[in-house]
């Protein structure tokens, strides 16, 4: 019974060092995830006004696009006549960025990216032919690379608040392999941050450029000066909304990280408390039998030297 109560004893404090590092862990998860959400928050305000200003220089060509398309043009018309990036083009080739984290500790959240973008894969192509894969993150790189899939691009090691010149390589060279019909159509594949407990796999269309409104497009008062055109500042604003579209998945998907991992982290932190209660009451049971034990010995001896 002594061995008994001594394990209970080395399984409590045991628990309670675990209990320990997963209750710091979740805090620091916890501070992490304000600060994500923060960036990701003041990134869309970035976000919102370059979208502004692109619709409003593509203006004319996204409403020739509507209108041919009203008409009866699947295509909106002659790609001649718009923007390389606004076209939608004969699918060759689709891309995916599967963006994943570089380590475990956080619940489904790999696990979830990576089974759905496999699901999508298995679906819509028959062949490795059709696709090129792209990886953020170790768990994703590693899980396609095991089973053989051809992985194009890989960034790993990226950090908690990852800044643009981070993932600028990844993102430029999609945007240079679009450009340059290495393929025809772009999906990125995350986790998309909805609070502190939950979050949503998303599959985003993000090239061609597709979710431009001329709707949405401001009219001014005053008429303006563009140098040296509006055609050359769209060709250098619509790369960069497309980056921006990328980047800002990226925020999105770390975001949804953190708190992942400061969920699983105050899952666990419960669990523990969980056990120890229960080895608690597991240890007094033990020693209430010892004492109970002794004090029958003492008085079984007595009585015998009567």
């Amino acid at each position: 019974m002594a061995e008994s109560l001594i394990e209970i004893k080395r399984k409590i404090a045991s628990t309670k060092k675990t209990s320990q590092i997963t209750s710091a862990m979740q805090m620091v998860s916890g501070s992490k995830l304000n600060k994500s959400e923060n960036a990701s928050r003041n990134f869309q305000g970035y976000s919102q006004k370059v979208r502004e200003m692109v619709t409003h220089l593509a203006a004319t060509q996204l409403e020739t696009m509507e209108n041919n398309r009203a008409a009866g043009a699947s295509d909106g018309g002659n790609p001649d006549d718009y923007h390389s990036m606004l076209v939608a083009r004969p699918v060759k080739k689709t891309a995916y960025i599967v963006i994943t984290a570089d380590k475990g500790l956080a619940g489904g959240y790999n696990s979830a990216v990576i089974k759905q973008t496999l699901q999508i894969i298995n679906e819509d192509h028959e062949s490795e032919d059709d696709y090129v894969l792209m990886a953020i993150g170790s768990a994703g790189a590693e899980f396609f690379k095991n089973r053989g899939v051809n992985v194009a691009y890989e960034l790993r090691g990226l950090s908690d608040q990852p800044t643009f010149d981070e993932v600028r390589k990844i993102v430029k060279a999609t945007i240079q392999m679009y450009e340059t019909e290495v393929f025809d159509e772009l999906y990125v594949c995350y986790n998309h941050h909805i609070n502190s407990i939950s979050s949503q796999f998303r599959a985003e269309k993000m090239l061609p450029v597709s979710d431009l409104d001329a709707g949405e497009a401001k009219t001014y008062t005053e008429e303006y000066i563009l140098e040296p055109s509006a055609d050359a500042i769209l060709d250098k604003l619509l790369p960069q909304y497309a980056e921006s579209l990328i980047y800002g998945a990226i925020l999105d998907a770390k975001t949804a990280e953190h708190a992942a991992r400061m969920t699983a982290m105050k899952s666990a932190t419960d669990n523990a408390s969980n056990i120890i209660d229960e080895l608690t009451i597991s240890y007094n049971r033990a020693r209430q039998s010892a004492i109970t034990q002794e004090i029958t010995e003492i008085v079984g001896g007595a009585a015998a030297l009567e």
